[in-house]
């Protein structure tokens, strides 16, 4: 009990200090917001330790199944940092935030092509927008693209080599996923059916997001990214969360393979086992 709370309070300091780096980073704006920043990192804080101290959690998905969530905390974690970096050498300018700069506009510049979502993104914007926040939301988009394409592809092969969920003994399906519904048909193929929509959702989220975002602006709803700290988020919630779908969609297909092939393999033992009486 002692080791499980110790490390949701770990975990819950570290949510903490990704809820408030762009506010430590970036230029302090009112007073209220830096208010609302800190309430909201109480609130995250307590939720994460009561997710991660009690026997089984109640949404949080995959907590017995490292490092499914690591993963996709480091993720954000990453794609956070280097946003706020990047949009601090806008105002505060060193060496340090000049780096991140440079790799912001060259991913930027390269992701920027036609129909790709980086482009998607810009074009969102409404026509009076400036030239420099044009080019804010290109590197911010194309670096947060980037990380989230990368931190895919290092969890599928995490999860090959790791042989993933059953890494280190059995994997316990109702406690890694507290809001899957086992009711209603076969649980092998609803997995795999959830798994298909959410890699297809995954996939196509950073194309749908700036279509309709530009439906919204169309009937008198503009985007307004005026507020660094709002641009900052919504740039990574963007990038971000297909990511954390797709990521989910591969989880869900791994359990599934899981399951079915220990279903093979008890239906193996029970024949052979059958055979042998017989």
């Amino acid at each position: 009990m002692f080791t499980r709370l110790s490390g949701a309070i770990i975990r819950a300091f570290m949510v903490v200090i990704l809820v408030v780096m762009p506010a430590l980073l970036l230029p302090r704006d009112a007073q209220d917001n830096l208010q609302i920043v800190v309430l909201f990192a109480i609130f995250a804080a307590i939720f994460t330790i009561a997710e991660y101290s009690s026997a089984s959690p109640s949404i949080i998905e995959f907590r017995e199944a490292p490092p499914f969530n690591r993963v996709r905390f480091t993720t954000l974690f990453a794609t956070v940092l280097c946003l706020s970096m990047v949009f601090r050498g806008y105002v505060s300018p060193s060496g340090v935030t000049e780096l991140f700069q440079q790799a912001g506009a060259g991913i930027g510049a390269a992701a920027d092509f036609p129909y790709s979502p980086v482009r998607l993104m810009v074009l969102m914007l409404p026509e009076d927008t400036s030239a420099q926040m044009v080019a804010r939301v290109r590197d911010g988009a194309g670096l947060s693209y980037m990380i989230s394409a990368f931190a895919i592809i290092w969890f599928v092969i995490v999860l090959r080599l790791q042989q993933w969920p059953r890494r280190e003994g059995p994997f316990n399906v109702w406690v890694n996923l507290p809001t899957f519904n086992s009711a209603g048909g076969d649980v092998v193929e609803r997995l795999e059916r959830d798994g298909r929509i959410n890699v297809i959702l995954g996939f196509l989220l950073p194309f749908l997001v700036p279509a309709v975002l530009k439906l919204f602006a169309s009937f008198g709803t503009p985007v307004r990214l005026d507020d660094t700290h709002t641009l900052l988020w919504m740039v990574a919630a963007w990038a971000f969360l297909p990511a954390s779908i797709l990521m989910r969609g591969v989880a869900l297909s791994r359990v599934a393979q899981m399951i079915r092939m220990q279903r093979h393999a008890a239906s193996e033992r029970a024949a052979s086992s059958g055979h042998y009486m017989g």
